[in-house]
């Protein structure tokens, strides 16, 4: 019988293990790509999950072989087509970001696949990431002619540090879940036959651990992150708004779509 205390959403799927709350993002045949539906059910579960009464930790992930391959291309089309689609995905993207930073609970991301843009942001702002070995993390913004304006600016320097940072970023470049692991972008790097051995494992330990302490402590050890977000993403999401709008995005898309190397301009 479905738990009719979880919202139904189109493309996220929600269940519970014991106080465990499982977010999964549900577009398996597309690689969980985001579109504007994934989107915005992103900010109405991540609303759901910040005041949810029935869970203690929350887990996110994604359905078949990839946790989230970023944008969705038709709908990064449709965007570059009409601007103004973008503005009201900026406003959520913001929504995404700062609740996941407000949600006291702990946040365990089970890195099943390839995080790539919005999907490499959404894991790294989750507390504790567990990435299968063949994963790839990066974000690619400037690939397409965008500023990494969604929270890629944020997290990667809080994670890795300033010049590292900035070396994926300006690069867009992929790492592996290992490369990731050892730089401390991602917190551990298993085989995918022992990740989920090692995922709810880790929910367990947390599960039975001191509940009121342990997040009183994530929202100490939050204090300087959400400064941070809060000063950069108002700043980032206008700059990229603005990409949205230039030749070298257009140009971005339509190497993209015609798999060769994008020509952009000086």
């Amino acid at each position: 019988m479905p738990d009719t205390t979880l919202p139904n959403l189109g493309t996220i799927a929600l269940s519970r293990k014991g106080r465990l709350l499982v977010m999964t993002l549900n577009r398996p045949d597309s690689l969980n790509a985001v579109n504007l539906e994934l989107h915005d059910d992103l900010a109405e579960a991540m609303a759901f999950a910040q005041g949810d009464k029935g869970s203690d930790v929350l887990l996110i992930t994604g359905a078949g072989r990839a946790f989230s391959a970023g944008g969705d291309l038709d709908h990064i089309s449709r965007n570059a087509a009409d601007p103004r689609l973008f503005d009201h995905e900026a406003q959520v993207a913001k929504r995404i970001v700062y609740t996941m930073l407000d949600i006291d609970k702990p946040i365990v991301a089970r890195m099943n696949g390839h995080a790539v843009g919005l999907g490499a942001t959404l894991a790294l702002f989750c507390d504790v990431i567990f990435a299968a070995e063949g994963a790839k993390i990066g974000d690619p913004h400037v690939g397409l002619g965008l500023v990494a304006g969604d929270g890629g600016a944020v997290i990667w320097a809080q994670r890795i540090g300033l010049g590292r940072a900035k070396e994926y970023l300006m690069t867009g470049e992929l790492l592996t879940a290992q490369k990731a692991a050892e730089i401390g972008l991602v917190n551990h790097c298993v085989p995918a036959d022992q990740l989920d051995e090692a995922v709810y494992g880790f929910c367990d330990r947390l599960l039975a651990g001191a509940m009121g302490a342990i997040r009183a402590t994530k929202v100490l050890t939050n204090l300087e992150l959400k400064r941070v977000a809060h000063a950069v993403m108002e700043t980032g999401i206008v700059m990229e708004s603005l990409s949205v709008r230039s030749a070298d995005h257009l140009e971005g898309i339509a190497a993209l779509k015609e798999k060769r190397k994008p020509a952009f301009g000086k």
